[in-house]
């Protein structure tokens, strides 16, 4: 392993952590840092799984306490603590459906002809004016944590989720934004959108070992460790920090940034 290829990685690692989970796009990021590196990740396909899968353990690692305390109560049948861990995950469930459907449905669709970065730097403009506007008129705020978000409104949010397929919208824009539009205020939003993730890329993550299973390997197993390491301590400080952040300045620098990044690539682009 050389040095340009180790330091390759771990800046890959740290945009998939830095990006994951804010409504910046991380698989819009990758695309365009890939492109611009001209990084050939060995085996494959397996280190963007390997340093998503980084992503989605810190999340795991943040909220532990109570996806424990959830998991050990669903079969509690006579408290409230047991129905509010049923509906919890009942909410979470049913925003995931829909990405699962399209996701199985469209898959082959969304690799071969989305995956480009032209559309991920349309895409950010345009996820970027949506985002402020979503912040101008947004509903006045009904749900404040997500235990309270009904089953209607977790399918709607999951129906946005589904438009995150499309490279340069961000999952966590998507959700986010149409948590709010679905009356759920930031803070919940925010968070809504953690626990989603969960079962969301963890799903995504299989169906790309699955498909992607004659290719991978052990080749390059120290390249793709800093890869995952990196994704897991910036994904830790991101989710730690990122719901106070947006409690105190919303959502418009990501879409100043959005709109600035993404004009800048498609100038760079088009040139």
């Amino acid at each position: 392993m050389d040095l340009i290829t180790a330091l390759q990685a771990a800046l890959l690692g740290l945009v998939e952590g830095l990006t994951e989970f804010l409504p910046v796009s991380s698989t819009g990021h990758l695309i365009l840092v890939i492109d611009l590196l001209g990084f050939a990740g060995p085996s494959g396909k397996l280190f963007e799984i390997v340093i998503q899968l980084g992503a989605i353990l810190a999340v795991c690692w943040v909220y532990r306490q109570k996806l424990l305390a959830t998991a050990l109560h669903l079969h509690d049948r006579r408290s409230d603590t047991g129905r509010a861990a049923r509906h919890f995950t009942s909410v979470i469930l049913a925003a995931f459906l829909p990405s699962m459907i399209v996701g199985v449905l469209a898959y082959k669709t969304i690799k071969t002809v989305l995956f480009s970065p032209y559309v991920v730097s349309v895409m950010l403009i345009v996820g970027g004016i949506g985002m402020l506007l979503i912040e101008r008129f947004r509903p006045t705020p009904r749900f404040h944590a997500a235990e309270e978000v009904t089953l209607k409104r977790a399918l709607a949010v999951g129906l946005f989720q589904c438009v995150a397929m499309i490279p340069g919208v961000s999952r966590a824009g998507a959700t986010i934004m149409g948590g709010m539009l679905m009356g759920i205020d930031r803070k919940t939003a925010t968070e809504f959108s953690f626990f989603l993730a969960i079962p969301t890329m963890i799903a995504a993550t299989v169906y790309d070992l699955y498909k992607n299973w004659h290719d991978l390997s052990a080749d390059g197993a120290a390249v793709i460790g800093i890869g995952f390491a990196c994704a897991f301590v910036t994904a830790l400080i991101v989710v730690r920090t990122a719901i106070g952040f947006v409690s105190r300045h919303g959502f418009a620098p990501f879409a100043v940034y959005r709109i600035i990044l993404g004009t800048v690539m498609l100038g760079l682009l088009l040139r």
